[in-house]
């Protein structure tokens, strides 16, 4: 397994996938390529499983695991994080291969205003996208920033903890879900008193937890987040959905007030076929962005004002960046249609331009 492990961190690999019935199996620039060689079998997925699992109980009832999140180490080629899962009654993990150094927002490309959240004094600031987006390593370079430069008590919580980040300039504590504490709103709960001025929560994915969240951005903490969503408007559509119809007015009050910047995010495939490139919507914090949070009927129009703000503050649309990345020749005019908000008005407008 070890080996396996070490050929896809050498070669490339997001992830690695052992299913019975079939080979491992990488993922490399998004593509799936299966191993030659024998087919895994039901016996050898569960002995990968076993070696995966730390908890003593859930190793000996591993014959009704259901699911399984942990993380594990090859030392000297990279860290991995581990979901075991059942199906047809056998047992199956995909390992996310996790690199061993700290990324920057220098290192991956990403815009300078991305340094200016980072240093915000408080408040809420999401990353955003789908599973595999790279949002994790977006938070760890926004992390990294402040840890270089600050000299502040960063908490984090995860599950399971992916980056290793060594203090710099800060203190920091990593926290996992699981091994350190019970759970997201347990340990978000506990980490007010805790002294924290930064606290990374792995993902929001309650109302406990995003209520707390909210009340420690208020506080004058500086919160950063995930969530599964694709653009800031339905980020905020989200977050509010998940309250009780009688409390989504006020939660609008809340996030239009606490939150900093939303950043969303799509890996795409670069037009040269050599790796993938991430695509961002940035939205920062104006007066006229917090009027279009509190207004539910107003809130689907973020796109226009992020879109004006980009002089400004450094806000720009999924459009405006895909356009300015297929002019680069950085990604095919096919996969830019594709990722557009409105393929039709995107073509349209690189037309007029």
């Amino acid at each position: 397994m070890n080996r396996l492990l070490t050929l896809g961190a050498q070669n490339g690999a997001s992830d690695i996938h052992f299913r019975p019935g079939d080979p491992p199996t990488y993922r490399v620039n998004g593509m799936l390529r299966t191993l030659k060689g024998e087919r895994l079998g039901a016996a050898d997925t569960r002995e990968v499983a076993l070696t995966l699992i730390t908890d003593p109980a859930v190793q000996k009832d591993i014959d009704r695991l259901q699911e399984y999140d942990g993380s594990y180490s090859v030392p000297g080629v990279s860290r991995f994080r581990a979901n075991v899962y059942r199906q047809r009654g056998s047992l199956s993990v995909i390992m996310r291969i996790i690199p061993a150094e700290v990324p920057t927002i220098d290192s991956l490309g990403l815009p300078p205003v991305l340094k200016t959240i980072a240093s915000s004094e408080r408040g809420l600031v999401l990353v955003t996208g789908a599973t595999g987006s790279g949002k994790s390593s977006t938070l760890a370079a926004m992390i990294d920033h402040i840890n270089r430069n600050e000299s502040l008590h960063i908490l984090s919580i995860e599950d399971p903890i992916e980056f290793l980040h060594k203090n710099i300039k800060s203190s920091i504590s990593q926290r996992e879900i699981g091994t350190d504490t019970a759970s997201f709103n347990v340990a978000l709960r506990a980490a007010l008193r805790q002294d924290p001025d930064v606290i990374l929560v792995g993902e929001m994915r309650d109302t406990e937890t995003i209520d707390i969240a909210l009340k420690a951005a208020e506080t004058g903490h500086l919160v950063f987040s995930t969530v599964h969503t694709t653009d800031a408007a339905k980020t905020i559509s989200r977050l509010v959905s998940v309250f009780p119809a009688e409390e989504q007015t006020m939660v609008r009050i809340r996030l239009a007030d606490s939150l900093m910047a939303s950043v969303s995010q799509r890996l795409l495939p670069r037009a040269d076929g050599k790796g993938r490139v991430v695509a961002l919507e940035i939205m920062v914090q104006t007066q006229t962005i917090r009027e279009y949070i509190r207004a539910q009927d107003k809130t689907v129009g973020l796109k226009d004002v992020i879109e004006k703000g980009r002089s400004n503050y450094g806000m720009q649309s999924f459009d405006q960046h895909l356009s300015e990345m297929y002019k680069a020749g950085l990604i095919a005019i096919e996969v830019a249609k594709s990722a557009a908000s409105n393929p039709a008005d995107f073509e349209r407008a690189l037309n007029f331009e």
